[in-house]
């Protein structure tokens, strides 16, 4: 994990992505505990045979079933979208020595950006895959692209720069790395550092603290909203 002294949040790299991880994890775990010590109950006040007690058995046996089937590769889907998340971040921290600030997990209402990145060379959104490829650029999802898209202008409306949006690929091979699409550069995760440091200078130290702090107020302001909002609805429950 990674934390960075400019990030208003507070969060880490892959922090949503490992805690969505978590809870589906505790949530299947108490399923199956509970239909077991259901069945083990059943078993012990109604006998082995009784009709109640063989429907559970069947419950437990087809719960065990559709957890195998869907949920566990969700989970392995997540435990590796959080993993992927993490390692660009760590690679992302190793620009903070260049005057590059990086916010991790961060969220303005519309949906989360992985990684938020302003630096010498400007503002990049950067949204993580952990698909683990091959990759071909032609065959990026529309709905990727679109929410690269989405990510970039909800950080431009807040800064009032042109940002660059980014999809980076973890671990999987791309076959025409650092080409674009709709103006989303395809960056392979090895490749990503090498990409950023040839990148021309466009902002100054002070523009670079001028756009963390805007991102970092929106931020901060959306959270506060959030919050008060959290609370009228329990109140008015």
């Amino acid at each position: 994990m990674y934390i960075v002294d400019s990030d208003p949040t507070g969060r880490t790299a892959g922090q949503y992505a490992r805690a969505t991880v978590r809870r589906l994890r505790l949530r299947t775990l108490l399923a199956l505990g509970g239909l077991a010590v259901a069945t083990a109950l059943l078993g012990r006040a109604f006998g082995l045979h009784d009709t109640l007690f063989l429907a559970s058995e069947v419950a437990l046996l087809v719960s065990m079933f559709v957890i195998s089937r869907y949920v566990l590769p969700l989970v392995e889907r997540r435990d590796r979208g959080a993993a992927g998340e993490e390692h660009v971040g760590g690679l992302l921290e190793q620009l903070s020595a260049g005057g590059w600030k990086v916010i991790h997990d961060a969220t303005l209402g519309r949906g989360n950006v992985d990684h938020i990145l302003i630096g010498p060379a400007g503002v990049f959104t950067v949204e993580t895959k952990s698909h683990p490829g091959p990759v071909r650029v032609a065959r990026v999802h529309g709905a990727t692209l679109s929410q690269a898209q989405a990510q970039r202008k909800a950080i431009e409306r807040v800064t009032g720069l042109e940002v660059e949006p980014l999809i980076v690929f973890s671990r999987a091979w791309v076959d025409r790395p650092l080409a674009r699409r709709k103006g989303v550069c395809i960056v392979p995760a090895r490749m990503l550092l090498g990409y950023l440091g040839k990148r021309a200078d466009r902002l100054s130290p002070e523009e670079v603290e001028q756009a963390r702090e805007a991102v970092a107020g929106a931020l901060v302001e959306w959270m506060e909203g959030a919050r008060r909002a959290d609370e009228r609805r329990r109140y008015h429950r």
